[in-house]
């Protein structure tokens, strides 16, 4: 990608062809985008390198344990100081991570990536997850097609990020907080505007609220297209799929995120379920909840009679605050709004990248086992939509971002017949665990 504006807004991909015309040459019928929240690359599949996937730019192992390190929360210089990256033995999460606007410029720290442990005195930052806490994840990746470069669109937050993936543009928000839900709406739309517009079907599933929600004029405009999770599972084993689904974990009533939208008066519109104590993997969650939910999404996929159609991106918001190696890139401004800093704010724009992200493609054609090094963002996902359908771009941002054909071999259907995923670790244990969540919702529900 350059940093040199190529397409304007309102352009379309391809000029010859009407605006909502599906690209018959693009053989899937149905996009379904799963984002989850709030882990770097490193964090979530860092041990790939040394668990089935070489090419992966993951940590540096040297006798089987991880050469990254940070700086100590001292700024001591001594070697012997430094923090390395640790394997996470639990899928329990610690709180003790930042993903602020200014937590991650100083966990970026001027492209050194050093900054992790001391944004939060804690070396909590410096933890990774490996094949015995994520087996579903490591298999996932190991098995399609993985982003060596997705970086979430903003070094920030939750909404910003979010507002990238569904408007191109953040315009003006840096952080997840309950004036930003206040916004008015983003000046070129939505992508569902867009989609709506040009006669392209499309819902939100949701588990237990919308993040649609965060733009609460999503809701406003497309109440009917706001849909419950179960409708999802039903239409993935019917084939009736629309063409683009956008399909939330559980954000949970007490993580950051979801404790604001319960907030919304559109929580009761779509029949919210606003107790729900969350599977988005967002600290302080265990993971292995939505490890859970991510499992039983993709197996519904796969399994459904229109997988030989269907293409899925599986990625996440942004990296929570956990510790990664790569620097994130300079990237388009994708309007002009600038970031509303307030004083004491770290000087910047959205002229930046945050840090990589997650990001798996899962296709019948998908390049197995393999690895690209294309730079990609959340506006990719919108790249990737507005080429099939020949949608016009939102912003400077996505009309100018890269679609995921570089994960696709469009000439081999390599998975025409589903592959076996690893299961979650403990998906008894998680059983037993969903009893004790559902009690804690009663309890909290008699307050």
């Amino acid at each position: 990608m350059t940093d040199i504006p190529q397409r304007v807004p309102g352009s379309v991909p391809d000029p010859s062809r009407d605006a909502g015309a599906s690209d018959p040459r693009l053989p899937f019928d149905h996009l379904v985008v799963v984002m989850m929240e709030n882990h770097s690359f490193d964090n979530a599949l860092g041990a790939l390198p040394v668990h089935g996937q070489a090419h992966a730019d993951g940590l540096t192992f040297v006798d089987g344990k991880a050469a990254n390190s940070n700086p100590a929360p001292s700024g001591s210089a001594d070697p012997a100081d430094r923090v390395y990256a640790f394997p996470l033995t639990t899928t329990r999460q610690d709180a003790r991570v930042d993903q602020s606007w200014n937590a991650t410029h100083a966990q970026i720290d001027g492209g050194t990536m050093e900054g992790f442990v001391r944004s939060t005195s804690s070396s909590q930052p410096m933890g990774y997850y490996t094949p015995r806490t994520l087996p579903f994840a490591y298999s996932l990746a190991n098995t399609f097609a993985l982003a060596n470069r997705w970086f979430c669109s903003a070094p920030c937050q939750t909404y910003p990020n979010r507002r990238f993936l569904m408007a191109g543009t953040a315009y003006g928000d840096i952080a997840t907080t309950d004036a930003s839900l206040h916004d008015p709406p983003p000046p070129n739309g939505t992508i569902f505007d867009t989609m709506t517009d040009h006669g392209v079907s499309w819902r939100n599933y949701f588990t237990d609220m919308p993040a649609t929600a965060m733009i609460p004029t999503i809701i406003d405009r497309h109440l009917d297209k706001i849909r419950p999770v179960q409708e999802f599972y039903d239409d993935c084993r019917a084939g009736t799929l629309p063409s683009v689904s956008f399909v939330d974990p559980e954000l949970g009533i007490v993580t950051d995120v979801g404790s604001k939208l319960a907030k919304l008066p559109h929580m009761q519109r779509v029949g919210a379920n606003i107790e729900q104590l969350g599977g988005s993997e967002e600290a302080p969650q265990d993971v292995a909840f939505g490890e859970r939910w991510a499992y039983h999404v993709v197996k519904a996929v796969l399994r459904s009679p229109a997988w030989p159609r269907t293409l899925l991106i599986y990625t996440y918001d942004e990296h929570g605050g956990y510790y990664d190696h790569v620097p994130p890139p300079a990237a388009i401004p994708p309007d002009a709004i600038g970031p509303d800093l307030q004083p004491g704010d770290v000087a910047g724009g959205y002229d930046m990248y945050g840090p990589r992200v997650p990001a798996i493609v899962v296709s019948p054609y998908a390049r197995p086992h393999a690895v690209s090094d294309t730079v990609y963002d959340h506006t990719s996902v919108l790249a990737t939509i507005e080429a099939k359908w020949n949608l016009p771009a939102l912003t400077y941002r996505d009309a100018n971002a890269t679609p995921i054909w570089d994960l696709l071999d469009f000439s081999t259907k390599s998975f025409s017949k589903p592959p076996r995923l690893k299961r979650p670790r403990g998906l008894l244990r998680e059983l037993l665990a969903d009893l004790f969540r559902r009690a804690s919702r009663r309890a909290l529900t008699q307050e």
